[in-house]
């Protein structure tokens, strides 16, 4: 329990102090949180030893995410809002990963590592993406719906991924997979809307005077959702997301939202925390070089393609700009996929860590860009601040 109690100490008063800095200096609290990581970890103080400790606790901020992702987007929202975007979402992918994919080889990677990489860099940051979008965007304005729907086709093929790399043996196990993903996913959706019709709904009907109760139901309701996914093969963040949408028709939906609004944000600071303290700066300085590069050319590229392609389907020039930057990095999800792919030898070392790194300097500088410019939550500028 101390060593717990320590880490916490250190991850908060320690993004506390740093943070103070980063406002005066105009810089993303995001990055605030990478760089403590960072230098806490094993890399430089060491004051946090094992990052493998708060990996698990931080997770659940995700989920979090996801959830109240979902209790913004009604069934008939989400279906429309992806007859908009799949062919911006599909296209952008494909022109992603053959950049990736090119680049991989460049640099001597074999096929599969080069596939792989090329995989990865299909993705924008969920996180990123939804943490920098001011609540009144997200809710009211088109310029959210985009961006919520084009991240939604992309984590849903970066489950698919995740769920599929161990299988990566033969064609008849990925078959197999993709045919046990599939009723798993009808199975979890089928539970999850009986449920809420029948017994969740009536419940919250029946005590809706009692906020406390509202609270904990929903906090139950998330994570009995992401357990039970991840029981039937799913991902633990795709059971919670469903949980949501199935809410987003309650009217106590945007209570709902707003109540775990700071939970979140307390485990995605461990989140980041977690991601700067996994670093090792030995072999980051290995691939340094490339992965700058391959940050520098997604961060270049992305915008413009999203911005060509949502102009080319009737959107304006300006927020499909404004769209592209804030789509502009890689995914977290990008690291999550270089992980378990050399976890189970599919890539080597070096691919791994050239996706990790070029996603956090993605987060770095993405972050950095979108609070200098746009709207965010957490911008450094009174003008720009909005919630």
């Amino acid at each position: 329990m101390d060593d717990h109690l320590f880490i916490l100490f250190l991850i908060f008063a320690g993004a506390a102090l740093v943070s103070t800095l980063a406002l005066y200096a105009r810089q993303s609290l995001l990055v605030v949180y990478i760089v403590v990581g960072i230098l806490l970890g094993p890399s430089v103080l060491g004051l946090v030893g094992d990052p493998a400790i708060i990996a698990n606790m931080s997770e659940v901020g995700i989920i979090f995410l996801l959830f109240l992702l979902g209790t913004n987007l009604p069934p008939q929202k989400l279906l429309h809002l992806f007859r908009e975007t799949t062919l911006v979402a599909g296209v952008s992918s494909l022109l992603f990963s053959a950049i990736g994919f090119g680049f991989a080889l460049a640099f001597g990677f074999s096929l599969i590592e080069s596939l792989l990489v090329g995989a990865t860099m299909m993705f924008s940051s969920t996180i990123i993406g939804l943490k920098l979008l001011p609540t009144t965007v997200l809710h009211h304005q088109h310029t959210g719906e985009i961006i919520i729907s084009i991240l939604l086709l992309q984590d849903l093929v970066a489950i698919l991924i995740l769920m599929l790399l161990p299988a990566h043996g033969t064609a008849n196990d990925l078959s197999m997979e993709l045919v046990k993903l599939l009723l798993s996913l009808i199975g979890v959706v089928t539970f999850a809307w009986l449920f809420e019709r029948f017994v969740l709904v009536k419940l919250i009907q029946r005590f809706d005077q009692i906020r406390e109760y509202i609270f904990l139901m929903a906090i139950g309701w998330c994570l009995s959702m992401a357990e039970l996914a991840s029981l039937a093969g799913l991902s633990a963040e795709s059971g919670a997301f469903i949980a949501g949408v199935v809410l987003a028709t309650s009217p106590l939906a945007l209570f709902i939202g707003e109540s775990l609004k700071p939970l979140r944000d307390f485990f995605l600071i461990i989140f980041f925390f977690a991601l700067g303290a996994s670093f090792d700066l030995s072999i980051i300085q290995q691939v340094l070089l490339p992965a700058t590069l391959l940050a520098a050319l997604m961060m270049l590229a992305k915008p413009f393609i999203f911005k060509w392609l949502l102009v080319h389907f009737g959107e304006e020039a300006p927020r499909s700009m404004e769209i592209g930057v804030r789509l502009g990095q890689i995914s977290e999800f990008s690291i999550f996929v270089a992980v378990l792919a050399w976890q189970l030898g599919v890539i080597g070392e070096r691919a791994s860590y050239i996706i990790q790194v070029s996603t956090l300097l993605t987060f770095i500088l993405s972050s950095w860009f979108v609070v200098q410019r746009y709207p965010t939550p957490i911008a450094a500028s009174e003008a720009l601040r909005r919630d």
